[in-house]
């Protein structure tokens, strides 16, 4: 089953399909992770239902995040163990001056504690891991992340972290507008709204990027060796 399922018609499933939407975009030659966000803010600092979750970090995802946590740390593993290079855009703590659309549409996010900002450690980076501060839900917009991912050498970015309807789908189309293939693991992203999720999922899917089953993201991964011993 795909995630969407349930939520987008078969109707409009037939619609997208007849325009010649959702054609596989593939992996290339070297892949780069990006990991989005994954603080304490959006997940809470122990494992609590989202009505708990919430009492703590007015911005967390609570037991979707974890979930997701749960999936990003193998994955993670596997990046580290080929070497293939770790980006980490993230939300650094904000000054009343950062504020800006933002702060007026989402006012909580002005007052999250300090610990609040600081990487789950599952999933947390490493030396030599790219820090990538950001101020706006999208990972490129006005960061050097592109010129990382270039200067890296990455031609497909697999794109994890929240929120599904924000911040990652934000930089999925930006990624796709810089001409990156994009790969979206569906359990490696979350958001604290599951219809949102869902539906973005299936707009990614159909416009922007490959969604797939982390497992299915992991072996495109691993065969990437045996691909160019092959070539």
């Amino acid at each position: 089953m795909r995630p969407w399922e349930g939520v987008i018609t078969e109707e409009e499933l037939r619609r997208y399909d007849a325009a010649g939407f959702g054609r596989p975009s593939g992996i290339g030659r070297r892949p780069g992770l990006i990991i989005i966000d994954v603080q304490y803010r959006t997940v809470g600092t122990v494992r609590r239902p989202f009505w708990q979750a919430i009492e703590e970090f007015k911005t967390s995802c609570g037991e979707a995040g974890w979930a997701a946590v749960d999936h990003i740390a193998p994955l993670l593993a596997l990046f580290r163990a080929k070497g293939y290079p770790v980006f980490y855009p993230y939300v650094s703590p904000k000054e009343s001056f950062d504020a800006g659309r933002l702060g007026e549409k989402m006012p909580s996010i002005m007052q999250i504690a300090a610990k609040g900002y600081e990487f789950v450690p599952e999933v947390a980076p490493q030396p030599g891991d790219a820090l990538v501060p950001k101020k706006h839900p999208s990972a490129f917009f006005g960061t050097p992340l592109a010129s990382y991912l270039i200067a890296n050498g990455v031609d497909t970015v697999v794109v994890t972290g929240c929120t599904t309807s924000g911040c990652v789908r934000s930089s999925v189309s930006d990624a796709f507008a810089y001409n990156f293939k994009v790969l979206v693991p569906e359990e490696c992203v979350y958001d604290r709204s599951p219809t949102s999720h869902r539906v973005n999922l299936f707009d990614m899917a159909y416009k922007y990027a490959d969604v797939k089953p982390v497992a299915e993201v992991m072996r495109m991964v691993r065969d990437l060796s045996h691909k160019a011993a092959a070539e």
